[in-house]
């Protein structure tokens, strides 16, 4: 027995090992998503993707610490600092977070005409790894990233072809181009991909993200940042025709309705009410109002922009200064700082 004990041990050594290594591997392997799941919301995305709410938890780029990536419950509450990255367009699905990492010249509106935005970045939601599990899917820049099934589809910048639509898997395999075309890919319902023209027309068109991204016209219109009904009857969208103000058109019988008398800058359909930037040289201000138009009520003067939202609560930047504000998402409520504070990382 003694002499057979070497190999006992050896035989055992090397069952555990085979044993690690068959663990991490599939522990390090992409979980992919069974359905065409979507990362954000359209309006989230449109305003730079800085909040993303999934199952009870909000990620967010936290004002407090340079727009690095946080989690907090719906209550505020258990915040956590995620990652050093300074970020935009979060995306979530059941195992990953997907994000635009912006380290080099930080955050701001202008940031990737700076071409500041550095890499397209996956990271494990509930593993808790945090930087460890940070997964590069493309280290170009990067904007208007959206999760649609198991591909992120997002702008794509490089010398040669300049800003084209671009798609890679999230595991960071099949990266390649889409279209010519910078298509903004923020509306996404389903397996589809609602966007207007940016290059011959302003219409309204559809991408089928599972039958090889062909694509057909949705509406004739003069379209900027549409945002489709969660039933897809109907969509938001600023106006080109009457100087971007807000409109709503039934897509079954082309029926549109001017929502607003102001121009807009930017806007976001959260539950009951549409927020938006009114753009008015005299009297800007922060505005919302019903989805028919109807209860306008400002709730803040002065320029705004990334209007993001929660499911109970939304949240905007001063124009200039970044300083960040955030309102209820109910009747009678009132605008807030938001400063949610900063804890140490992991």
């Amino acid at each position: 027995m003694k002499k057979h004990l070497p190999l006992i041990l050896f035989l055992l050594l090397l069952a555990l090992a085979v044993g690690a290594g068959i663990y991490y591997h599939f522990s390090r392997k992409t979980k992919e998503n069974e359905g065409f799941v979507n990362g954000n919301t359209p309006g989230n995305l449109y305003n730079e993707g800085l909040i993303c709410e999934y199952d009870g938890i909000i990620y967010f780029a936290n004002p407090s610490d340079g727009d690095r990536l946080y989690s907090m419950d719906t209550s505020g509450r258990n915040l956590t600092k995620l990652s050093d990255d300074i970020v935009s367009y979060i995306n979530a699905d059941e195992n990953y977070l997907y994000y635009v990492r912006n380290n080099i010249g930080g955050g701001g509106v202008f940031s990737f005409l700076n071409i500041n935005t550095n890499s397209l970045c996956r990271m494990d939601r509930t593993s808790g790894r945090g930087r460890e599990s940070v997964l590069v899917l493309d280290p170009d820049p990067s904007l208007y990233a959206s999760l649609v099934g198991n591909y992120v589809y997002y702008l794509h910048y490089d010398k040669e072809t300049a800003t084209t639509l671009y798609k890679v898997k999230i595991d960071g395999e099949e990266k390649q181009k889409v279209s010519d075309s910078p298509f903004f890919t923020c509306c996404a319902i389903g397996q589809y991909i609602y966007f207007n023209g940016t290059d011959i027309d302003h219409y309204i068109w559809r991408m089928d993200t599972a039958a090889e991204d062909v694509t057909g016209m949705l509406y004739g219109g003069n379209c900027w940042m549409p945002t489709l009904t969660e039933d897809l009857s109907a969509a938001y969208f600023m106006d080109c025709d009457t100087h971007y103000k807000l409109a709503r058109v039934d897509l079954k019988t082309e029926e549109k309705v001017l929502l607003t008398e102001d121009r807009l800058d930017w806007y976001n359909v959260c539950g009951d009410y549409i927020y938006y930037q009114k753009s008015d040289r005299e009297h800007p201000a922060i505005c919302r109002m019903r989805l028919d138009g109807s209860d306008v009520e400002v709730l803040m003067e002065g320029n705004f922009r990334n209007i993001c939202a929660a499911s109970s609560f939304v949240t905007f930047r001063e124009y200039r200064f970044g300083d960040a504000y955030y309102i209820e998402n109910k009747e009678g409520a009132e605008v807030k700082p938001f400063d949610p504070g900063v804890v140490a990382g992991d």
